[in-house]
């Protein structure tokens, strides 16, 4: 799995995230919430990327003395060697003064993931002071992905992710989640030392991949790290210093005057199980969980909702919340599954054969209700003789090839859509594009779908205003504030005035937030 040196430096700018995939690394970008799925959002690099020191390079007088750094390696190392390099030396010194910051992040960071690193690496029988890699490949950060789609606390491409058994679709990427993803890297790790029988290689291998590791070893006829070193790609030459630096930092990081501040901790947690579909959104809002935490517990789930085939999926919530699900099951679930019978009528079912549980006690009753349809937020009713439709909003795919004159802004114009937007969807920097080049483009767009009509006897399941007051509901349409979205962006796509917008939402100024949902119609 290759890596750009220069990469793994891109997160020490911003927020402390630290990008260095296991597959082919390159700038990454971060998860956040969009109105139905986790986007993702390129940082640029020119905003990211510092100037890196050369490798080959250590002033004649080094501020951190080599001897301290000798004796001090000797002391730390246990089955992995810490060998005393040049660059190894360099890179405990930027570490201190050029990114202290980072180097901070990392040791708050540290408690709420070293313990799940040091469970799976006993469980395997590998070294513990393996835990210190993934702070060179993502920073301590598990939703990192690259541009190139590596992504999570290890970094695995697509395709080496789930020949680890880490499943992947439009909802769940397991690469996400700290626990299996650390099972897998154990594996990978594993088995890359099972091929060279040194620590040193197997993770020369991990970053470049196993293939160049012997192509250099046959080209240099070394056998150890230090003796292929010069005819290794340079970045994979700066990767075991990396290492070697991170492991002194996170032992020896007080004695150079660098102190965590804000510690993070895991937060407890239960479990539910889901079985169909859910509005996690939704699902927060009405048990007064905040999205964020249901995010940062569950960073597998890519999109703001699951869908209907999903079965038996584990959903951490916080703790402090599990009475108040259980004591209040019935309403919250109805209307986060948002399941319909195809007149309009919400029905959710427990199945009683299931029982969602923590520890085996209590229970949370699955939502599961036979031939329904799904509604989302989006979606009206409307009824026309005998004949009943349903109005339907969605997301569309379009490609667009640039011509010549054409730039970013005419094109988002075009589409409706804002120019953060396209910037994001293609990860265009400073609005610079070239004819020919292809560009991809999400659109809503508007469909009317027919629904069979449901005879009147079957209406009575609610009462009156039960049945009235969901109806409402859905007639309503909403809107999720996305990153690069204002009033007026808004506005235009929906075909409203500012005014309007405002005064349905009870905004006042022109002040929105991404994750905020307006009404956009009633």
């Amino acid at each position: 799995m290759r890596i750009s040196k220069r990469v793994l430096w891109l997160g020490a700018m911003c927020a402390g995230f630290w990008n260095a995939p296991v597959g082919a690394m390159v700038p990454q970008v971060s998860l956040t919430s969009g109105q139905d799925t986790v986007e993702t959002i390129a940082q640029e690099e020119d905003d990211l990327m510092p100037s890196l020191p050369e490798v080959e390079e250590i002033g004649a007088n080094p501020a951190v003395p080599q001897e301290l750094l000798k004796e001090r390696f000797a002391k730390l190392e246990k089955s992995i060697p810490l060998t005393y390099h040049k660059s190894s030396h360099e890179f405990v010194e930027y570490f201190i003064y050029k990114k202290a910051k980072f180097t901070q992040t990392m040791m708050e960071r540290m408690p709420l993931y070293f313990p799940l690193f040091e469970k799976a690496l006993a469980k395997h029988g590998l070294p513990t002071e393996l835990k210190y890699l993934s702070m060179i490949e993502s920073g301590l950060n598990p939703t990192v992905i690259s541009h190139a789609h590596a992504g999570g606390l290890w970094q695995f491409m697509p395709a080496t992710g789930r020949e680890f058994g880490l499943y992947q679709d439009k909802y769940i990427d397991e690469r996400f989640e700290p626990a299996k993803a650390t099972e897998a890297a154990c594996l990978y790790l594993k088995q890359l030392y099972n091929i060279f029988g040194d620590w040193e290689l197997a993770l020369a291998s991990y970053n470049t991949g196993p293939g160049n590791v012997k192509r250099a070893m046959r080209r240099s006829r070394g056998t150890t790290f230090w003796t292929i070193y010069n005819v290794l790609p340079r970045e994979t030459r700066s990767y075991v210093p990396q290492y070697v630096a991170m492991n002194y930092m996170m032992n020896y990081g007080y004695d150079h005057g660098i102190f965590p501040e804000n510690t993070e901790f895991q937060i407890p947690n239960d479990t539910i199980h889901i079985n169909g579909y859910i509005d996690l959104a939704t699902f927060c809002n009405n048990a007064s969980i905040d999205f964020e935490v249901l995010k940062k517990l569950n960073p597998q789930i890519t999109k703001t909702i699951l869908p209907d085939q999903t079965r038996d999926f584990v959903l951490k919530v916080p703790s402090v919340r599990f009475t108040y699900l259980t004591s209040n099951r019935a309403s919250i679930m109805d209307s986060c599954t948002r399941k319909y019978l195809r007149s309009g009528v919400m029905v959710a079912k427990a199945d009683s054969t299931k029982t969602d549980s923590l520890g085996g006690s209590g229970s949370f009753p699955y939502v599961l209700a036979s031939n329904v349809q799904n509604v989302s937020d989006d979606e009206d009713y409307e009824e026309d003789g005998e004949v009943e439709t349903i109005q339907r909003s969605r997301t569309k795919r379009v490609s667009y090839t640039v011509r010549r004159g054409d730039n970013v802004a005419g094109i988002a114009r075009k589409y409706g859509v804002s120019v953060a937007a396209v910037r994001k969807w293609n990860h265009i920097r400073r609005n610079n594009i070239r004819r020919g080049q292809r560009l991809v483009i999400y659109k809503e767009v508007k469909e009317t779908v027919p629904a069979t009509r449901i005879a009147a006897k079957a209406r009575p399941q609610l009462d009156e205003e039960q049945v009235a007051k969901q109806q409402r509901h859905t007639r309503k349409r909403y809107h999720t504030v996305q990153k690069g979205d204002t009033l007026w962006i808004i506005s235009q796509r929906y075909g409203l005035e500012i005014g309007q917008l405002k005064k349905r939402n009870k905004i006042r100024g022109n002040s929105i937030k991404p994750g905020q949902k307006l009404i956009i119609s009633t």
